[in-house]
């Protein structure tokens, strides 16, 4: 391609050949004024072609060529590969078009085709420094992201094959100028419908002991009024749920019991629906946060000792824990014939404290207290009630105990684990953490812990033990002999722990160094409230990134793989590896946003990677309605593959239809790339417009003729 034009290099000042041109022009107006008005005299009109020559030979006109090379048309089909096309048959329609557009462009002249391909969770590239997952389809990104190698004069078009759940479109698509049409191919079939589960507001957080609502919403097509449909909802992945009947159509709110601190997950789902196109959308997951707003710890010593000021500044140092003690200064048998109202001690309030308001408390220690007649014994029946019902009681014997007045002969034997046998060792010894122990979160991995079992820790001696006989629940800390020191167990609902010494105020004092109280007492109290981070039996996955970490806590060593279901139904399993310490470990790669289910066989467990309850999967209908815009301001169109097939394509010259659909209402029979014919320029020529000695006789020539019709 050979592209000319003249370009001019005036030999003189622009400004001297207008006022030469002005001169000469004047002259011939002369010319043309006399001898007679309206007559030129003879000669001028060959005066002015020879004054035209002269100044165009000042002007100094050229002649430029340009050597041009075409340039290739440049198209574009960005292919939407996220979860939503993976429904019906999407894939195999998205498959079918991307074959035909490549195909037709491999037999175009000067016409080049790029595909970019969207894949599941919008993740554009995975070296492109944006790697990790995100929630929805990013489709116009790919797009924008493709445009920028592409010169504006060479980009002929694009096609958007998907199903129009499009989540990155911008808002002010009326501003959209990409230079090109963008056209759609949709996939799926636009008359399908899909019940779906939204949480329209979620309470994030809760108050311990009390309920939260959150907000839900059941979505369904062509709805028949008043039409209700069952709820599932399932805590922390447990393998059974209450149910509940929620309206469709229209906003319900539900209540949740926040019974414990910590992190619970809750789960919700709908049943199928009369039209489904997924499950995947039927089912939601919320977490909450549960907060305690105080603590409340009843702390019973039964006489003053070393001891109790270690209980208390452990639990006044905690400025949420609201801690109500009682020392027992004046048991009944201590009768010295001192009036009472000489007295400045009060009464026990039994009733108070162990009717009235039992249930008010979180925690119940008993420090160093036997049987003495102070607390009458259906207060106690009260207590083991308490107990059943989900609450949490510690025991902390001394020496006083015997068989006869240990708390175990009253009603609390039903939940106390242990049955002291009246014998107190009053010999040094160092406290030890068994191999039981060594697996539970109250007492694993404590400072001063040796690494092997067999390892005396790095904690000073204690110089008291009672002895006794476990009947239940589980001895984590052996004193002298590997006699039992610390009990756990849960008894109904609720939780006892039972300390067989009460010389841990030793370690509080530094005594030999001292050791691990307050992170063992800590332990031990959140433990018996059940908080999740110490339970010993149970399966946890988190997410990070685009990996989930598997966690499973259990007393023995559990060689059983872990199920991991993804969002689309897809299951691996995943071998966890025993660390020792009650925990085993593993990590799974995920590629897909959404909820992925974990169950070992006995215990089960949910994590949400990116956003739990993802975009992607909020609606998976397909439509027009999103792309319908885009389609508009950039003059492409709309063509549904399964309507009318897979539209044929054409090229098109700028100012030309470029969909045989006027309307974007109806799906287009053939799509239209833009015709640019781009070229760039490979080399340039200079050639002078009249060699000099043509001008130059062309001047002579004009002069004479001019001379010669003025001699006659």
């Amino acid at each position: 391609m050979d592209a000319s034009s003249i370009i001019w290099d005036p030999l003189l000042p622009t400004g001297i050949l207008i006022a030469m041109a002005a001169v000469g022009a004047l002259v011939m107006l002369v010319g043309f004024a006399a001898p007679r008005p309206g007559i030129p005299a003879p000669g001028v009109i060959w005066r002015i072609a020879a004054t035209a020559a002269i100044l165009a030979a000042l002007a100094n006109p050229s002649i430029v060529v340009e050597d041009r090379t075409p340039l290739t048309d440049i198209g574009l089909v960005v292919v939407d590969r996220s979860q939503s096309q993976s429904i019906g048959a999407r894939t195999e329609q998205a498959d079918a078009a991307l074959a035909k557009v490549t195909a037709w462009a491999a037999g175009q002249a000067n016409f080049e085709l790029r595909i970019v391909e969207v894949p599941a969770a919008g993740n554009l590239n995975e070296d492109d420094g944006q790697s990790g997952l995100r929630d929805g389809t990013h489709l116009y990104e790919a797009l924008d992201r493709a445009l920028i190698d592409i010169p504006r004069d060479r980009f002929a078009g694009a096609v958007l094959i998907t199903d129009g759940r499009v989540h990155d479109l911008p808002e002010n698509i009326a501003a959209l100028d990409l230079g090109g049409p963008v056209h759609a191919m949709l996939t799926g079939d636009r008359t399908a419908g899909d019940r779906r589960l939204t949480i329209i507001e979620n309470p994030g957080f809760g108050i311990v002991g009390e309920t939260v609502r959150l907000t839900l919403r059941i979505d369904e097509p062509r709805a028949v009024r008043a039409r209700q449909a069952q709820v599932t909802i399932r805590r922390d992945g447990a393998a059974v749920g209450r149910t509940i009947l929620a309206p469709v159509g229209v906003d319900h709110s539900v209540e949740l019991v926040v019974d414990r601190g910590g992190t619970s997950v809750f789960e919700l789902s709908v049943g199928p629906g009369r039209e489904e196109l997924t499950r995947s959308n039927n089912l939601a997951v919320v977490t909450v946060n549960g907060i305690r707003d105080r603590l409340r710890v009843l702390l019973v010593s039964g006489a003053p000792h070393p001891g109790e000021r270690t209980w208390r500044n452990l639990l006044k140092a905690d400025p949420s824990v609201d801690l109500v003690h009682f020392t027992i200064l004046r048991p009944p048998e201590k009768q010295d014939g001192t009036p009472v109202r000489e007295l400045s001690l009060i009464a026990f309030p039994y009733r108070e404290l162990f009717e009235v308001k039992l249930n008010d408390f979180d925690l119940i220690i008993f420090d160093r207290y036997r049987r003495m007649g102070v607390l009458p014994s259906i207060y106690l029946r009260n207590i083991a009630n308490y107990v059943e019902a989900g609450g949490a009681l510690l025991e902390a014997t001394g020496p006083e105990v015997t068989p006869a007045t240990s708390l175990y002969r009253t009603a609390l034997a039903s939940v106390l684990p242990g049955e002291p046998t009246g014998k107190v060792t009053e010999a040094p010894y160092v406290a030890n953490v068994n191999e039981i122990g060594r697996r539970h979160p109250v007492t694993a991995t404590l400072p001063g812990l040796g690494p092997d079992l067999d390892a005396t820790p790095d904690w000073g001696r204690w110089f008291r033990h009672v002895d006794a006989r476990p009947k239940s629940g589980t001895v984590v800390m052996d004193g002298p002999d590997g006699r039992p020191l610390l009990i756990l167990d849960r008894v109904g609902e609720g939780r006892v722990g039972q300390f067989l010494s009460d010389h841990i105020w030793l370690w509080a004092r530094g005594y030999e160094g001292g050791g691990p109280h307050n992170e063992l007492l800590r332990r031990l109290a959140h433990w018996l409230m059940k908080e999740p981070e110490l339970e010993e039996d149970r399966l946890t996955a988190v997410s990070s990134g685009d990996t989930i970490e598997i966690v499973r806590h259990s007393l023995t060593p559990d060689p059983a793989p872990v199920t991991v279901t993804g969002p689309t139904g897809e299951t691996r399993s995943v071998t966890l590896e025993e660390q020792g310490d009650g925990r085993a470990l593993g990590t799974i790669a995920v590629k897909e946003t959404g909820i992925y289910r974990l169950d070992d066989g006995s215990r089960t467990a949910v994590a949400g990677v990116g956003t739990i309850n993802p975009i992607e999967f909020a609606d998976v209908t397909a439509t027009d309605m999103l792309l319908r815009p885009v389609a508009a301001i950039t003059g492409g169109g709309l063509s549904w593959i399964g309507d009318t097939g897979i539209p044929d394509l054409r090229r098109a010259r700028p100012g030309r239809a470029l969909s045989d659909a006027s309307e974007l209402r109806t799906s287009a029979r053939w799509l239209a790339f833009q015709r640019n014919d781009a070229s760039a320029v490979i080399g340039v020529r200079d050639l002078p417009f009249l060699p000099a000695l043509i001008l130059l006789l062309m001047i002579g020539a004009f002069l004479l003729a001019a001379w010669r019709r003025e001699g006659k």
